[in-house]
């Protein structure tokens, strides 16, 4: 059992075509005393009896288990998922379900990863081993926004590299590793619990500095923008993601890569940016923004324009799906009242996609249905934002680390980004938008943000959604 006030890690494990031997392997690399638990997910044949526990069992000392509707979990066990089913994992027990069988394609990687994200948070970590296809994209993805830790089969270590692959192109692998190592990293992670610690001790084991320092310099030189002020274990991700897919044998020899390769300098600078967003993203938390914030105030609005600031806008998402908010709300009410949206971000090529107001099939899916119809005209090319949504919004470059900030605002967002920023960097942030704030505006923020030191002269409006008032 694990003792009240310890918090389990929760270890959810993908693996598909070629990722026996891998489990094999990184079982072989794991303390049997390291107070996790392990939840493999596996791609099974609805006919096929996995002989998996018997297989495992010599290679680890672990108490295995396969799943039975309801189990708890405990720590040093192994958890398989049986055939024919799909799972989660939902206050502390795994809950079976079964498979659609008329569905051609499921992913239960994906599935079981999300309810991992949302019922551990910080307590969950991500592995994603050998497979075809992109099963666990989409898991490990709400696993790092959860705060939890993500580690991924490096390609080259993989019998089939298609789920390693799509895991390190979403850019939210935090270890890209052969199992070997990826047993090692996390017996050594349940004695280093916390993602951002975990990293940061990593790459003072590696002497990362003076390499960190080196690249930082040379992207300063070409764009401008200072990156000392990130985290450094963000910053390492984001390296060894771009050394992987250089194919270079180690980070130190990508970082020499840097220092020559204009074209590698450009496309890393590009990956540091970290243009993660997407249309209603968190959607429970701008439903609440809506209800409690936006309805009351379209109805009682008298100042003139509403002016609202997204900061870190990225490709234009959030901006528009504040737009899509307030011009429903105030086309309900028959008020004619002015928005005037300012969406800034560093990166110039992603505010030219955020101008166009174009996007693709597969970026319109969270769009509510009433909302895509309204907003959006389909396209060959894609789905069009309608011009009178698009004039809402002013797109412009803007620092926000050196920058004056936009004043007279009655809400100013800033979601997902102060993560990345160490903390006197977050501070600096967030005093620009706590001072383009009127008098009563609203800050919303990321899920796993908070308001730091200003939180003293603001007022909680609602914790979970992250609503704080001046």
């Amino acid at each position: 059992m694990i003792s009240q006030g310890e918090q389990l890690i929760v270890v959810g494990v993908g693996a598909s075509a070629g990722g026996l031997e891998a489990l094999e392997i990184m079982f072989d690399n794991i303390a049997p005393d390291s107070r996790m638990a392990f939840v493999v997910i596996q791609h099974l044949s609805p006919d096929f009896r996995s002989l998996m526990d018997e297989l495992l069992a010599r290679h680890t000392k672990l108490a295995i288990h396969r799943v039975e509707n309801g189990m708890v979990v405990e720590p040093n066990s192994i958890y398989l998922i049986p055939p024919k089913k799909e799972m989660i994992i939902s206050n502390g027990r795994l809950l079976l379900s079964d498979k659609d069988q008329s569905a051609q394609f499921t992913l239960p990687i994906d599935i079981f990863l999300r309810s991992l994200a949302q019922d551990c948070k910080s307590a969950s970590v991500g592995v994603v081993l050998s497979g075809t296809g992109s099963d666990g994209a989409i898991g490990i993805s709400k696993i790092h926004e959860a705060g939890g830790l993500v580690i991924v089969q490096s390609e080259d270590s993989a019998k089939f590299n298609g789920m390693p692959r799509s895991a390190i192109e979403t850019g939210m692998a935090d270890l890209v590793v052969p199992p070997e190592k990826i047993g090692a990293l996390l017996s050594r992670y349940a004695t280093t619990p916390g993602r951002e610690s975990f990293l940061a001790e990593l790459a003072s084991d590696s002497e990362s500095e003076p390499m960190l320092q080196m690249v930082f310099g040379a992207l300063q030189r070409d764009f401008g923008l200072d990156f000392r002020q990130y985290k450094p274990g963000t910053m390492l991700r984001r390296l060894h993601r771009r050394s992987v897919l250089a194919n270079c044998s180690s980070v130190e020899e990508y970082a020499g890569t840097i220092l020559t390769n204009e074209i590698e300098r450009k496309a890393l600078y590009g990956d540091l940016l970290i243009n993660v967003t997407h249309f209603f993203r968190d959607p429970e938390m701008f439903d609440s923004l809506r209800k409690e914030i936006l309805a009351k105030l379209t109805t009682s609005w008298k100042e003139g324009p509403i002016r609202v600031w997204v900061c870190g806008c990225s490709t234009g998402q959030e901006a528009y799906t504040i737009a899509m908010i307030l011009h429903d709300l105030l086309t309900g009410l028959r008020r004619s009242t002015e928005v005037r949206i300012f969406a800034t971000d560093i990166d110039r090529e992603s505010l030219e996609i955020a101008g166009r107001g174009l996007y693709s099939s597969s970026a319109v899916q969270g769009i509510p249905p009433e909302f895509l119809q309204t907003y959006f005209k389909e396209t060959v090319n894609g789905y069009q934002i309608i011009p009178d949504l698009r004039q809402m919004i002013t797109f412009a470059p803007h620092n926000a680390l050196r920058d004056a900030p936009f004043t007279n605002l009655y809400l100013a967002t800033c979601r997902n980004f102060l993560i990345y920023l160490n903390n006197d960097a977050q501070q600096k942030v967030l005093s620009l938008l706590y001072f383009g704030l009127k008098s009563n505006g609203i800050l919303f923020l990321g899920s796993s943000e908070t308001p730091g030191d200003i939180l003293a002269d603001m007022s909680v409006l609602d914790s979970t959604s992250k609503i704080f008032q001046k």
